[in-house]
C-alpha cells in the first residue's frame, strides 16, 4: 500500500513547488560566478595584518611625495603683502620717524642755521621713512624673487601654480618700485629738503 501524500494539484503548496524548483536551477546557474567571486576576495581575506601596514604605509608615503607648495604659496602673499605695506607706509616707519623727529626737535636747539634745523627736524625722520620702508620693500622683492626661484633648484618637472607665480611676480613689481622710490627719496633725489629763503 502506498502511504505517500501526492500533492492536490488545485492546492496552494502546489504552486510554490514549482518557483523553489525555478529557484534551485538559478542558484545553480550562480554557483560559479559567485565561486569566481569568492575566488577573487580570497587574496584579500589572505591578508595579514603587517601587509595592511604596509599598504598603509605606501599609501601615506606617496601621500607625502607630493608636496602642495603651501609653503611658496604663503611666501608669495606675504611677499606681496610687505610690497604694499612699504608702498603704503608701515607703522614701523612712522614710529621710527616720530622718534627721529623729537630727536630732531633736542637737536635744533642748538642748530645755527636754518637749514639745520629743517634737516634736523624733517629731513632725518623723511629719511628714516624711507630706509625703513625701503627695507621691507627689499625684503619683499627677495622673498618673491626666492619664490619664482626655488622650482629651479627643486624637483624636476615641479612647477607652482599659477596663481603662486602671478603673485610672486606682483610682489616682485611692488618691491622693486618700493626700493627705487625709497632709494631716490634716501638721497633727496625725488623730494629733497626745502631750503630756507
Amino acid at each position: 500500500m502506498d502511504t505517500t501524500k501526492t500533492a492536490d494539484p488545485t492546492a496552494p503548496e502546489a504552486d510554490t513547488a514549482e518557483p523553489k524548483a525555478t529557484e534551485a536551477k538559478a542558484d545553480l546557474k550562480d554557483a560559479p560566478a559567485a565561486e569566481s567571486a569568492e575566488a577573487a576576495e580570497a587574496p584579500e581575506a589572505d591578508l595579514t595584518d603587517e601587509d595592511l601596514e604596509d599598504e598603509l604605509h605606501d599609501e601615506f608615503d606617496e601621500s607625502e611625495k607630493k608636496p602642495e607648495g603651501v609653503g611658496a604659496a604663503a611666501s608669495a602673499v606675504v611677499a606681496a603683502g610687505l610690497g604694499l605695506v612699504a608702498l603704503s607706509g608701515s607703522w614701523v616707519s612712522r614710529v621710527i620717524a616720530e622718534r627721529q623727529t623729537l630727536v630732531g626737535q633736542i637737536e635744533s636747539v642748538n642748530a645755527a642755521t636754518t637749514e639745520a634745523k629743517i634737516e634736523a627736524l624733517y629731513g632725518d625722520a623723511w629719511h628714516m621713512t624711507a630706509l625703513v620702508n625701503g627695507v621691507l620693500s627689499t625684503l619683499a622683492l627677495l622673498l618673491a624673487v626666492f619664490v619664482l626661484a626655488r622650482p629651479a633648484f627643486g624637483a624636476p618637472g615641479r612647477t607652482l601654480p599659477t596663481w603662486v607665480r602671478a603673485v610672486s611676480w606682483a610682489a616682485v613689481a611692488l618691491g622693486a618700485l618700493g626700493v627705487l622710490l625709497f632709494g631716490l627719496m634716501y638721497f633727496d633725489i625725488l623730494a629733497p629738503l626745502p631750503k630756507a629763503a
